[in-house]
């Protein structure tokens, strides 16, 4: 696929490079050389350009892409600009970087097709994973509503998932059981849980919280 990349900083580099990992063509583009001299080589293409002219945009063939990231770090105007002409010259999908709520819907009045807090996102991680006994690792869905990795306990270790019912208990439903070098998923009922064992869950914040005096 086809990805344009506007903005290389931190997020927006690192987009980049995995973007190039992943096999697909990219195109990175910030109005500063040094910052394009960061990704020469883990992009297809490398061009400085103000992403607030339309005609140099148009120049690239930005419509052409499968999808344009706008990771513009300072800057909100020229995020929210950028993203405008972006969607007004006819781009397919357009998924912008907010730094915080009210910048994310003014992304979403002019058109983003998706908003992303990168920083927001995670602080919510590192709070939740020092924050928790058991969280290994976590991905939200959408505010409020999440997927989690969580260890068990010595409590609940040779229990089934029938004798703890956490979906009745705690409103979870456990989506697979990491087990060593296994993956067990959509365990059955009658799975006894062993040491070592990391349950993928789905949930909200309240559930997830339940879930933690459980195990």
């Amino acid at each position: 696929m086809d990805f344009a990349v506007i903005g290389i900083g931190r997020f927006g580099s690192a987009v980049v490079r995995t973007l190039f990992e992943m096999g697909h063509h990219v195109l990175a583009m910030d109005k500063h050389e040094d910052a394009l001299r960061r990704v020469a080589d883990v992009s297809t293409h490398a061009v400085q350009i103000d992403s607030t002219d339309s005609e140099a945009l148009r120049a690239v063939g930005i419509t052409n892409f499968d999808a344009v990231v706008v990771a513009i770090g300072a800057g909100i105007q020229e995020s929210i600009l950028t993203t405008l002409i972006l969607k007004e010259m006819g781009c397919r999908k357009v998924v912008t970087k907010a730094v915080d709520d009210l910048q994310g819907r003014v992304l979403a009045k002019v058109g983003a097709d998706a908003v992303v807090y990168p920083e927001r996102d995670s602080a919510i991680r590192l709070a939740r994973t020092l924050g928790s006994r058991h969280v290994v690792d976590l991905l939200e869905l959408s505010p409020g509503f999440m997927v989690e990795e969580v260890s068990i306990s010595p409590k609940v270790q040779g229990r089934s998932l029938a004798d703890l019912d956490l979906r009745t208990r705690t409103g979870v439903n456990v989506l697979l059981i990491k087990r060593d070098s296994q993956i067990l998923v959509t365990p059955p009922a009658e799975t006894q849980l062993q040491q070592g064992d990391v349950l993928v869950v789905v949930g909200d914040k309240a559930q997830l919280a339940r879930l933690e005096s459980v195990l």
